[in-house]
């Protein structure tokens, strides 16, 4: 079972924004295959935030922030470990599969429109946060594009994000960029860079395209040394070139 120790967030002042974005530590941790595919006992912190120690207290304080111009930030999901994420691939698997009678490859490339392979999740290391204004008055699906855009019930929080997620670290990761390639654009994915960006330098020094062919779930078998190389470059790598 995950340890998870509540820490009170940090206050901030209207002060804040007057800083510059924080800029990413130079630094090269040591982090175990484990730990970056989201098999490790990592201890998180923040009660309903579930981040690591540094991200979370840099989410409290942008959280303060928000609330103080008017905005109240709802975590819609944080850390997820390895078996949450095969737990939503598998059911995705099975109901573009079996209950709308997708094929396989089909299938796949549905599912990662959005959602990644399990085990390539930036959500496994306690860096990355998917969020929303809980003031605003929204029914159906919340993580759809549109309800970020001009007209949409989260468009005045996502131009606040815009002008001030940097100043505490969080970046966006899935940009709308129209040359990127990979997963869609996703306006309520952000990550704290001082902390993803050397995860990320350490993922890359692994042989990913080994890890991910000695998995086993549904759909994993129809995974081609082509597709699995291209989903690397795509999904994993063409985001955000401040994450890089």
């Amino acid at each position: 079972m995950k340890r998870r120790t509540f820490i009170k967030k940090a206050s901030v002042t209207s002060l804040a924004c007057a800083f510059p974005p924080i800029i990413p530590k130079i630094s090269d941790p040591e982090y175990s295959v484990l730990e970056l595919m989201g098999k490790a006992d990592i201890e998180l912190f923040g009660e309903g935030v579930n981040l690591r120690e540094e991200a979370s207290i840099a989410y409290g304080k942008m959280a303060k922030a928000a609330y103080a111009d008017g905005f109240n930030i709802k975590m819609v999901s944080s850390y997820r470990d390895f078996y949450r994420q095969e737990g939503i691939w598998e059911r995705k698997y099975l109901r573009y599969t079996e209950d709308q009678g997708i094929q396989p490859l089909d299938a796949i490339e549905k599912i990662i429109e959005y959602s990644t392979i399990p085990g390539t999740s930036r959500h496994h290391w306690g860096t990355d946060i998917d969020i929303i204004d809980g003031y605003a008055k929204v029914s159906g699906d919340v993580l759809v594009p549109e309800k970020f855009e001009a007209g949409g019930p989260f468009e005045g929080f996502k131009q606040w994000l815009d002008e001030n997620s940097e100043r505490f670290g969080f970046y966006l990761v899935y940009t709308d960029e129209p040359k990127r390639r990979g997963f869609k654009y996703e306006p309520w994915h952000y990550s704290y860079a001082p902390i993803s960006i050397p995860m990320l330098t350490a993922f890359r020094k692994k042989n990913i395209l080994r890890l991910l062919e000695n998995e086993d779930f549904l759909g994993c078998e129809h995974f081609t040394t082509g597709f699995l190389k291209s989903y690397i470059q795509d999904n994993i790598l063409d985001i955000n070139q401040d994450l890089l």
